[in-house]
């Protein structure tokens, strides 16, 4: 699949001919849409502002509307896709398993696409962790860890943990269980009422840098708060529950590794489980396959979801430790971990995610990252230079900044400019990310940063927000 290196926000070839009858074809299926589909994370009022975009089809890093405009996928969809849209492999693998066996229940049964996935994930992290316990999205992969690591603290005669502590700006999803640690108010306040409370401690965001701080010194002081608690209260504390690296939902809010260092040796000091979410950070969106990598570590329990089929089907998976499992063998019932989804280990979804771990191996993809996302922030740095924005910053293919004043509405604004730009971008409150599939070739990464200035100067222009030489910066990840 060549990538393309012209850019094309209007009309893509194969549409040039395009008859007239086609000419509101947009237009109808937004029609339909808002009549008949509940968008997620939308304010359905908002729909005539900002109706959603009706993509046709896809092809490497572009998404088509269904007049031929072509837009480059900067979100990666929602942070799922990795080696680009309809590709050939991802494609041919499932074509296979799907004249050979779609799905079977897995209580009972088991199938090659899922044992060879759990297989080859264990050898990814040099057999620290393994039993792959599969399930549908992120949510649900951190509602299972949550489960386990209380149900294995009873087993082992301390029902009394039964606590969380969670990042402050965290988020881990929004099925209820998974919202208790999350701390994005958004998504959860409205529904306080129903949750468990968790114990919120700092963030080792680097922005939040004192003078004088590096993104370690954040790392460690942040640390040191939850030292504290956990000396205080970790006879009550189940687990200490994690996204490495990066904090996504909360504005891309990135720390130094030391803070996972910190974390490890405190759980094993204190006796806490570690849960790693990487649901939005693994599968190599952070520079190592697994963000944890990084920091020399390995969590008790770590959860991938997204990025794993290649953005290709709904999967998700919890990892553990041998020693978690091996306290959940037992014949009697209640000692057993019995948690189920419908589609565990769905065999299409887990041939998509064998296919994408070959096309890491193929394809250098790790190594071949290190040069686009060099490129990407180098083109960026030099855009941005005067800008009204602050702490630039990257960690792997995710690469952010913050708009100053950005303004009411600026990321419906900016999602909307960029649209004209031929970009598919929705920032998180003022933070403007790009997270593209790494089929992302040269020339493209040139459209996207050209298309992401032109958008802010847009945008800013309109709210009035004015360049500075001396834009504020702090340690940065």
């Amino acid at each position: 699949m060549p990538p393309s290196n012209v850019f094309s926000p209007t009309t893509a070839p194969a549409a040039a001919g395009a008859d007239a009858a086609n000419a509101n074809a947009n237009a109808d299926w937004q029609q339909r849409s808002r009549r008949h589909v509940w968008h997620p994370c939308t304010q359905s009022i908002r729909l005539d502002v900002a109706p959603p975009l009706p993509i046709a089809r896809g092809e490497g890093v572009w998404l088509t509307d269904h007049e031929g405009r072509r837009y480059l996928d900067a979100t990666s969809s929602w942070w799922v896709n990795l080696f680009g849209h309809a590709h050939p492999a991802i494609n041919a693998a499932l074509k296979a398993q799907l004249d050979t066996l779609p799905h079977v229940m897995l209580a009972g049964c088991t199938h090659a696409p899922a044992v060879e996935l759990a297989e080859r994930l264990a050898v990814l992290t040099g057999h620290a962790l393994g039993h792959c316990f599969y399930a549908s999205d992120g949510a649900s992969a951190v509602e299972i860890a949550l489960k386990m690591s209380f149900h294995a603290w009873r087993n082992a005669g301390r029902a009394g943990k039964r606590r969380f502590v969670a990042l402050r700006g965290g988020y881990h999803g929004e099925t209820l269980g998974a919202l208790h640690v999350t701390d994005v108010p958004v998504f959860r306040d409205a529904y306080a009422p129903l949750l468990a409370s968790a114990h919120l401690v700092a963030s080792p965001d680097a922005r939040a840098a004192r003078p004088g701080e590096d993104a370690a010194a954040v790392a460690n002081r942040a640390a040191d708060e939850l030292e504290a608690l956990l000396a205080a209260q970790h006879d009550s504390i189940a687990a200490v529950i994690v996204e490495p690296l990066v904090q996504c939902a909360t504005g891309m809010a990135m720390h130094d590794p030391a803070y996972l260092r910190r974390l490890r040796a405190l759980c094993d000091c204190f006796g806490v489980h570690l849960i790693a979410d990487e649901i939005a950070v693994g599968c190599g969106r952070t520079g190592t396959f697994f963000a944890c990598e990084q920091a020399g570590i390995w969590p008790d329990f770590l959860c991938l979801s997204k990025g794993i089929s290649g953005g290709y089907l709904p999967l998700a998976l919890v990892m553990t430790r041998e020693a978690i499992y091996q306290g959940f063998v037992d014949d009697d019932a209640a000692r057993s971990f019995l948690h189920s989804h419908s589609y565990t280990g769905n065999a299409l979804a887990c041939r998509a995610a064998l296919a994408t771990l070959d096309l890491f191996e193929q394809e250098d993809a790790l190594s071949r990252n290190q040069d686009r996302a060099a490129r990407l922030l180098a083109r960026l740095r030099e855009g941005l230079a005067g800008q009204p924005i602050d702490h630039l910053r990257q960690r792997g293919m995710i690469t952010a900044f913050d708009v100053r004043e950005p303004g009411a509405r600026f990321a419906e604004r900016f999602h909307l400019a960029a649209r004209d730009h031929g970009l598919l971008m929705r920032p998180i409150g003022a933070t403007v990310y790009l997270m593209p599939p790494y089929a992302i070739a040269d020339g493209e990464i040139d459209q996207l940063v050209d298309g992401t200035l032109a958008t802010l100067k847009t945008v800013t222009t309109a709210s009035g927000a004015t360049a500075d030489e001396g834009a504020r910066d702090a340690a940065l990840a």
